[in-house]
């Protein structure tokens, strides 16, 4: 049995990337957020989640000036991290869900090991990158420290999945952000997750080296 298909991996993106734009109502969104949806689109597998995407207004500027200076990129799950171009970064990027006081601070306290790992996020917080994919915990424990007075990041990319608090967790972050003066990219509803978030932050690192599709 023969089967035809595409090998060019060059290929495989610029066709995946043209049918996206067909697909997909962009007409709202800038350049930048423009590249940061077709990847939220294209991780996904579903134009119409362009219509849930949220971008506060300097989020996109801010989130890639930060980059471009190296700065902290903060992650809740290992998928995250991994899900980070690596090519596109200097320096890896930090997640302390499996720290083993990370582990034993979440069991004293009976609250998600998310939670207890954003606890080890606050010196690198200031004018860092968090990308939330996962942990609805680990979004609404950020900004429990942010109004308690915590260092703000450049930027947060909140996008945790599931049917337990995923939603409300995004959108407590987008009722909050002006109020919080932080910037986010979210997506609102059920649906995100970990290569959603990852997916966010490398568009951001290619508008970075002009990578545009």
């Amino acid at each position: 049995m023969m089967f035809d298909y595409q090998i060019n991996p060059k290929k495989i993106e610029q066709e995946s990337f043209r049918q996206i734009r067909l697909e997909t109502d962009l007409n709202a969104f800038d350049r930048e957020q423009q590249q940061v949806v077709m990847r939220i689109v294209h991780s996904i597998g579903l134009p119409d989640v362009a219509q849930q995407v949220r971008f506060s207004p300097l989020a996109c500027q801010q989130g890639m000036a930060a980059l471009e200076k190296n700065t902290a990129i903060l992650c809740d799950v290992e998928m995250v991290k991994q899900g980070i171009t690596k090519r596109l970064i200097q320096q890896e990027p930090l997640c302390y869900l499996n720290k083993s006081s990370a582990i034993h601070a979440a069991k004293a306290n009976g609250e998600t090991r998310s939670m207890a790992a954003v606890n080890y996020w606050q010196t690198h917080l200031k004018d860092s990158v968090v990308v939330i994919g996962n942990a609805p915990t680990a979004l609404f424990r950020l900004l429990e420290l942010i109004q308690q007075g915590a260092a703000k990041p450049a930027l947060i990319i909140g996008m945790p999945v599931g049917f337990v608090g995923a939603a409300e967790s995004k959108q407590a972050l987008w009722d909050a952000h002006q109020s919080l003066g932080i910037e986010c990219i979210t997506v609102l509803g059920r649906m995100g997750g970990s290569a959603v978030s990852s997916a966010t932050c490398n568009a951001l690192l290619r508008c970075n080296v002009g990578e545009y599709y």
